[in-house]
Order: C-alpha cells, then structure tokens, then sequence
C-alpha cells in the first residue's frame, strides 16, 4: 500500500504543478525560469519517475531518466512518504537529512530551485494582507521601533500606521491599585524612527545596484589605500557575485580558514529570519570565519561590575522585572531614575509603551526623583526633582548616600544581616575605618558637584519612602552610566544601594515602569536572539528552545579564532590583540584573556561588513578608517542597504533590501537569548507576519537571498536553504511556536499578526526577588541560573558563590583580587578622563556626554535624507546641511560667545566633528550632551584640518577599557573643548 501511495503521489506531481501554474502567476513566472530534469525515486530503483521542465510546463514520465540536471533519491518508502506528504513533521525531515536517508543531487543552482519550486507551489496560492476601502492593501510590519500597518498600492507604501486593535484581538490587562484600575490603549506606541522607515525605504541614499570601487582589481592592483577616496562604478550581480565568491575561495587556498572576519552591526532589520543572528550566522558558519567578539555595549559596567555582586549572569548582570508594574504602582512612594531616560531609550524597542504606566504612577501622586547631568526627556514630561551630576562621578554620589544611611541607621539591618554578606567591610569603608575618609556628603561635592545638603535630604527622603529605583535604560540595570571609566563602579553601587534598602520587598525593587507588564510568560515565541535559522548553538539561544522547537540542520563554525571588537583596529593595524569574553554562562568566564591571532590561524585578510552602518557605534572611530585602508586587508564586501558610514569603504558593495521587500516574522520586543521575556515592555504581546509589502527598490535583494546566491556559487546552496525560501523559513518558525495553536496560517497570513492574550490576574508572574526577601524558593518564570550555579538546595538564593547578595564579591577576591581598577571593596575611583585629569582638563574643560538618540536607533534611520532629518533635536539645517546636535548650558555658550543655532567645532586630541549648537538650560556647566551613533561619516579637510561633517560624536571619545582585564568601552569619559566654527561656506565646496 505504502509503495501505491508513493507511487500516485509522483503520478499526481507533474499534473499538480501544471494547475498551479494554470492559476497562479507568480508560480508560473518562477516555473519559467529553468528548463531542466527532474527526477525522484527510491535509492533500489524500484520506483523512479523523472519531470521534464521546460517553457513553464512539466511533463511526468515514469522510469528513471539517464542525466537527470536533478535527482532525488530516499533511502526507502517510509521516509519518501514522510517527506512528499503536504506539511510534513520537519523534526523527521531534518532527521532523514542529516543521516543521508534523502540525498538531492545536481548542480547547486538548480538543486536549491527545484526544492523551492516545490515549496512554492504550496505557498503561492495564499492571501497575504487585508484589502482595504481606498484600494490599497494593509500589511504588517515589525521594526525596532514597534509594529506598524503598511498600506500599498501599485507596489508603493502610500502611509505607515501604529498598529490598532480590533475587537477580534484578545482583551488587555487591568491593574486595580489604590483605589483605581489601570488599563493601557488598544494602538501600538511607536517610537519615532519606526514611523520615518517610509521616507529611509525611499531615500535618495539607497543602494540599488551592485558596485565596484573604480581602482580595484581583483585580478591586479586593489589600492586600498584608496578605500574612502575612490568612487564606485555599476557592475551586474553576476560579476559582483564572482567576485565575492572567488575570494572566498582565495582567501581559503592563499591563507586558510578564519582569514576572513564578519564585523556585524549589533542592530539592524527586526525579524527572526533577517537578523544577523539568524540567517548571517548560517551563511558564515558554512563559509568560516573570524568571530568578532562584541563587548557588552549595552550591558557594560552591569556585566563587569554588578554580576559579581548578585549574579544574573544569563541576563548579563542587570535585573528582571516580572511583577514590577504592578507592585510598583500598589506599593511604591519615591522613583529615583538615576541616568535613566525611557522616554528617550523605550526599552529599546519598546517604543511609548511605558509612558502611559508613568503617567499612572505620576496620578497616583508616586514621587520623581532625576539624576542625570541633562535635565532628560523623561525629567520634562514627568517632573519632580532633578539633581545634575557630573559624568561619570555617580558612585561618589551613590557612597555619600549610602554613608548617610550608615551613620543615620537609615538602611534595613534585619534584611542586611539575613541576606548578605561582608557588609561590615562596606559599612567601615563608607564610615572611613579603613582609609581615614569618611564617604560623607560633603565628601563628594566637590567631586560630583551636587551640594551635601542635597545629598543629606536625598538619602534620607529615599530611606523613608518605599523606593523604586530606576537605573539605565529598563530600570533594573541595561545602559545608563554604566558605559565610561566609572561605569562599574556606577552599576555595582546600584545593587549595593537596594540591597541596603531590602530588595524585593512591596514597593522596594529596580525598575522604571518600562517592563514588567502583566503579559503571559509562558506563551512561546521565540525572540530574535534565539537563533532563527542560524543553526549556531553556541552564540546566540538556539539550544534552550528553538532548536527543539523548530528542527533545523546546525551549522557550526570551524574557526575557533575571535577578534575583540573594540580593539578591531589594532588587530588589523598591528596584527594582534586580546580580549575577554563576553559570555553570560558562567561569572567566572569574563576573566580568562584570549588573543589574536590564535595559534594554528591566519590573519584577517578580507572584510565581510553586513547591516547597518557600525562605524560610530566604536569609539575613537578614527581608528576604522586606517584599519580599512591597511595593505594587509586585501578585499572589503559590504551588504548594505543605504550608502552610509563604513559602506564607502568597500571594495565590493552588494545592495540590500529593507525589511518591507521582504519576508520575516518576529514578536515586538521579544530579543530572547540574553533578554528573556523582553516582550514584558509592552502592553500587548504582538507577534507578526514582517510582509513583503513592496518588491525590492532597483536590483536590491534580500539579505537571505544575496547569502544563497553566494553560496550556490560554491556548491552550498543546498545546504544553507534546506530547500527553503524565506517565506517557507517564516512558516517553520511560526508552527514552531504556540501561535500555530491559536490561529491558521492562512488566517496569519492574511491578517498578519496575533495578539497574546495577557495573564489572567489569578495566575500573573510573582513579583522579582519576593522570593529572595522572603527567603523562599526562587518562584518567577526563568530558567537561570543553571542548576550547577545553585550555592546550596536548587531555587534557593542567588547565583552567588554565598547564594546571599555580596557586598565583598567571592568571583573578585577568587579571580581578581588585585586589580586596582577593579577593586572587590568598590571603592570610588575617579575616571582617568575627567575633571581631575589636569594634563587635559586645561585644554579640553568640557565632558561631552552621547546617549542615543531620541530620534533614531543606533545608526538605523538616522541620515539617509529621512524626514529624521527635519527633527531639530536631531539634526539642524544650516547652509544646505543638516548638523549633528550637540546642547551646551547657557554659561558655556556666552563664555564663548556662541548662540543658539551656531555652528561650533567639538575637538579633542583624538579628532574634530562640526555641530551645530542648542544652547539650553537642560544641561548642567561644564557639561555638553550629544547623541552616539550617527549613520553619517563625513570627513572632509578644510584649511589642513581633517573634521566630521556627519556628526560622529565617537571619533572624539577614548578607545580605552573601563578597567583592566575587560574589553569593555568607555564613551562618556571624555573631554572636549567647542569653539564657534564658520567655514559653513566651504563646505558647500567640498561636497
């Protein structure tokens, strides 16, 4: 019966593409493309029937054909069944496969297009968006800035709108406190740069065509001296791809495995099949490649510093935060946001969707404190008090606080003395038993500039009020003060602070109503740091859910060599460098070095860049370019969407599409891997369908696409797909996922997304750390840390070698006991580039301080002419050209006779960016505020000075490490000196 079935199911193959393509234009367009032999069968011959493809018509014919151009051979009947069957168990798919009980042979090309094909033919038929009144047709689209409505017609987005609720999508949450219930709006929030992807879609800075850099020759002179200076000239795919691909090859033959490095954007197109930890993971795992080991960025003084106070390792050292919306607006009395601005940062990717909580919080007459040296967006809309600080001084602050709350009794003794431990080593340190210093108020005035009388009243409002404290960008930790030579001190002050205070008790925790929303955490999705396609079970989340979930052959990587990413340009420059590992396994991992070049591999000689623009997002970013322009790198590639930053530095330029002309599908929020349960900043949990809305602008492709086309050149096509186009990838990840249990695909496809119905109030997520000061078993929903990091009886107190929190970390005094920069009794140590820096502060008297944008997300949807560019908080125009923003108080100005709107020069030793000026009362003296990561590099040289144009605010900052013995970057340790600049007028020249 079995061997009949097989049997009609080939008999009925040909006839069934044949209708397909009767009735479906876009497979017929793609039945038309090759003229081959096709031919599927048992492995004994037994049952063979062979197609022949040609003028868009299949003809079946039975028997086996001589020189099939395909062939597709099953080791039996059980497994031909299994495979041929319409939506079959992927798990025994992928299985059958990797134990070579399938085998698909033939030239690479036409093995991935047949395999396809046959996809295709299922997924060609299916509705995708809803049609609307006006004509147009509504898609789905997930950005980082939340989800979007995408209306088009005649293959052109006419408008983007927030996502809206309608009464067909689940019900939303309600918090009853003090009196009141809270419920949020049924539309997305969305952050600002979400809402301009229209006007980057189409911006004048696309790159629509392959190109080649006019004086490289990939057969004779390649001039990289010349990379940044020489123009580009068109080139066809073909070429373009020969080219990559026959490096690749070289590079293997000439220097062997790991000559080639992938520097990767940490942020770039939303999407579980897009993300570079998906889909670029699996293209350079079947090429190999030099691993560029990122720093902590987003994490810094949290992951070197704090971890070793409290553990959280697999979060990278910063807190969760189930329960927390919740309990804070029931119990809590003060809010101390210190450097914490979410209406600035949305929780990454949040967009405003903890504005409106901090409004309930603000009508329930909860109390603001702010603590930043620029009086922030989320001090502007909420009020309260603000208390300006100078860069970097934040833990002498945070000690004078601490010393009050010692010398006055102010802290919970019971809670200190049950739950922590070397606390007394702390307590004599802030009273100055152990140095003869005192860590009283007036003892850091001087050095923070915030008055002791301020400081007195602060420690002791905070000690008698029930506190949330807010630090960094969530709250319980993430950004913040965390990235400069203070950052750990900053970070581990933080967690000292709230165990002193009993963290974990009603209203006493971390957070700034930016996360913890009463969502459901057990509903799975997985998050784009979960690993996708990748395949990879090393360097991202595949292993803990999605490998199991959605089966896929892993792929892993041969080339064990990393390369520290803040100290790329050194590698390359001097050919050597070490680092250490950001790894959140274990503590214990950040201290053991490793070096570049690893014994048994080659130097890098050749650059892959893929994603967005990343050359301001590294300090000193200077430093890039004579990296890209040393003669030991012989070929640059970059994918890139927009003509922008490093991009110009290429030798090769291969056109990426937008992840409008595209397919994908990911969850808003939801990064997964190192932010488990991320979806907890918004109010609803929406997953979505990313539609291909619009077909790719010029000859752009998608990033998966260019992968493919580059791989079957080298015979890995196959491989790397599966047989799988993006859109059959989109499937796999959904029906891996409990939404396949809620709704159709075909019901998905057509509405494009599903909204998570929240946690019913009986069963919502316990409040985070509860348990801990109680001293119960550990009860919220994470599965960290692992069941070997339990100090005693597992769920019992934290990833601690004590399992109680360390005011004296046993991992410092383990494997670190003497470093100075470093030390395990957090005493303060003023940055070695700041205002006791006196062989600088005479020149450069200014600390320049750059958060990220309000505006833009990194370098994604700044520049590329977008309407970004008209927010004059963002960018000024001036003469033609629109200038970086750079604020500076009113005192500095005058005393530099500049205005308002004035273009100045921002310099230190290290370089010079031109900006234009906002002169302001929102940033205290001494201080100026930028914002990091312009896409824009723009160096020109006027009268024999070389200056930014595009305002990389990174080109000025130090490339140093906070502290020895960790690769972590400093940016907001710097000194600069502004000075009114007026060449505008010749500016216009050299552009």
């Amino acid at each position: 019966m079995k061997r009949t079935i097989f049997r009609t199911i080939l008999f009925a193959l040909g006839p069934m593409l044949n209708r397909v393509a009767g009735t479906r234009p876009a497979f017929r367009v793609r039945l038309k493309q090759h003229d081959i032999v096709a031919q599927i069968g048992l492995k004994d011959g037994s049952i063979v029937r062979h197609f022949i493809i040609g003028a868009g018509k299949v003809k079946s014919v039975a028997g086996a054909h001589l020189r099939p151009h395909v062939n597709m051979v099953f080791k039996d009947v059980d497994t031909a069944l299994l495979m041929m069957k319409p939506d079959p168990d992927m798990g025994e798919v992928v299985h059958a496969a990797k134990n070579f009980k399938v085998m698909v042979m033939g030239p690479d090309p036409l093995v991935v297009w047949f395999m396809q094909l046959l996809n295709f033919s299922q997924t060609s038929g299916l509705q995708m968006g809803t049609p609307m009144p006006d004509g147009c047709t509504r898609f789905t689209m997930l950005t980082n800035g939340g989800p979007l409505f995408v209306h088009v017609k005649d293959d052109m987005i006419v408008r983007m709108t927030p996502i809206d609720l309608d009464k067909t999508d689940a019900p939303s949450w309600t918090i009853r406190a003090r009196g009141r219930s809270f419920t949020p709006r049924r539309q997305a929030t969305i952050a600002p740069h979400a809402m301009a992807m229209k006007s980057a879609v189409y911006s004048d800075k696309r790159i629509l065509y392959p190109m080649k850099r006019v004086d490289f020759d990939p057969h004779g002179e390649r001039n990289p001296q010349n990379r940044g200076k020489s123009g580009y000239e068109r080139i066809s795919w073909d070429e373009a791809l020969d080219i990559v691909a026959g490096e690749i090859k070289r590079q293997k033959a000439t220097y062997g495995q790991g000559s080639m490095v992938i520097p990767m954007s940490s942020h770039h197109q939303w999407g579980n099949v897009g993300y570079y930890l998906s889909a670029l993971m699996r293209f350079g795992n079947q090429i190999g490649f030099t691993r560029m080991a990122a720093n902590p960025d987003s994490w810094e003084g949290w992951y070197w510093g704090a971890m070793h106070h409290w553990g959280h390792s697999q979060r990278v050292g910063i807190a969760a935060a189930y329960g927390t919306v919740e309990d804070c607006l029931k119990e809590s009395e003060l809010m101390v946001f210190w450097s914490s601005d979410p209406e600035s940062t949305n929780g990454a990717y949040m967009g405003f969707e903890g504005t409106q909580r901090r409004l309930w919080a603000k009508a329930l007459g909860i109390e603001f404190i702010h603590i930043d040296p620029h009086y922030n967006p989320t001090a502007q809309l909420l009020g309260g008090r603000w208390i300006p600080i100078r860069p970097q001084t934040d833990a002498a602050l945070a000690q004078a606080i601490m010393q009050v709350w010692v010398a006055e009794g102010l802290y919970d003794k019971d809670y200190v003395a049950t739950r922590t431990t070397g606390f007394d080593d702390w307590r004599d340190h802030l009273l100055g038993k152990d140095d003869g210093v005192p860590k009283t108020p007036e003892w850091q005035e001087p050095e923070t500039g915030v008055p002791a009388r301020v400081v007195r009243a602060l420690a002791r409002q905070w000690a008698r009020k029930k506190t949330y404290l807010a630090a960094g960008a969530n709250g319980g930790g993430f950004g913040g003060a965390c990235r400069g030579a203070g950052g750990a001190q900053w970070a581990r002050c933080m967690v000292m602070m709230m165990a002193m205070q009993g963290l974990g008790k009603p209203g006493v925790n971390m957070g700034n109503l930016q996360a913890g929303a009463p969502v459901d955490y057990e509903f799975y999705f997985p998050g784009y740091a979960d690993g996708g396609i990748s395949g990879e079970l090393q360097w991202n989340g595949n292993s803990v859910n999605n490998y199991q979930k959605m089966p896929h052959v892993i792929s892993m990587n041969p080339v064990r060599q990393l390369v520290p990413r803040q100290q790329f340009p050194e590698a390359i420059i001097e050919g050597k460098a070490t680092g250490y590992l950001w790894d959140g396994i274990a503590t214990e991992i950040q201290f053991q070095p490793y070096s570049y070049p690893m014994p048994g591999y080659p130097r890098i000689h050749m650059i892959y860049k893929y994603g967005g623009s990343a050359f301001s997002t590294l300090t000193e970013s200077n430093r890039m370019v004579a990296a890209y322009r040393h003669e030991s790198i012989e070929c640059v590639v970059n994918q890139s969407i927009w003509m922008e930053g490093e991009t110009q530095f290429a030798d090769i330029i291969l056109p990426a599409c937008t992840n409008f002309e595209r397919y994908d599908i990911g969850e808003w929020g939801a990064g997964g891997g190192y932010l488990q349960h991320g979806f907890d900043g918004v109010n609803h949990r929406v997953i979505a369908l990313q539609h291909k809305c619009i077909e790719p602008l010029g000859e752009s492709k998608s990033d998966y696409q260019i992968f493919t086309d580059i791989l079957t050149r080298l015979g890995l096509g196959a491989i790397f797909t599966e047989g799988c186009s993006e859109l059959d990838w989109v499937k796999r990840v959904f029906k891996s996922s409990d939404v396949a249990k809620r709704i159709s695909w075909q019901a998905f496809c057509k509405k494009g997304y599903y909204v998570v119905p929240p946690e019913p109030e009986a069963t919502r997520a316990p409040v985070v750390f509860r348990w801990f000061a109680e001293g119960r078993m550990k009860d919220v929903p994470e599965a960290q840390p692992l069941p070997s990091q339990w100090a005693g009886d597992f769920g019992k107190g934290l990833q601690t070698p004590s399992g109680k929190f360390e005011f004296m970390p046993e991992t410092l005094k383990r494997s670190d006991p003497d470093n100075a920069e470093r030390p395990v009794l957090n005493r303060y140590i003023p940055s070695w580039e700041g205002r006791q820096t006196a062989a600088l502060t005479g020149r450069f008297p200014l600390q320049m301080i750059a958060t990220h944008s309000r505006y833009s997300f990194h370098t994604n949807v700044d520049g590329k002419n977008s309407f970004t560019n008209d927010i004059e908080d963002h960018r000024v125009l001036i003469a033609g050209h629109y200038y970086w923003l750079l604020r500076m108080s009113v005192q500095d100005a005058r005393a530099r006779g500049i205005e308002h709107h004035d273009l100045v020069k921002v310099f230190n030793d290290r370089g010079a960016v031109i900006c234009a000026v906002d002169v302001s009362p929102m940033v205290a003296s001494g201080v100026v505020k930028s914002f990091e990561s312009s896409a824009e590099f723009e160096p020109v040289e006027i009268d024999g000075e070389w200056v930014d144009l595009g305002g990389c605010m990174n080109t000025l900052t130090p490339s140093r490490s906070q502290m020895r013995g960790t690769s972590s970057m400093s940016p907001n340790s710097c000194l600069v000196q502004v000075e009114k600049w007026t060449h505008e007028a010749r500016v216009r020249k050299v552009a």
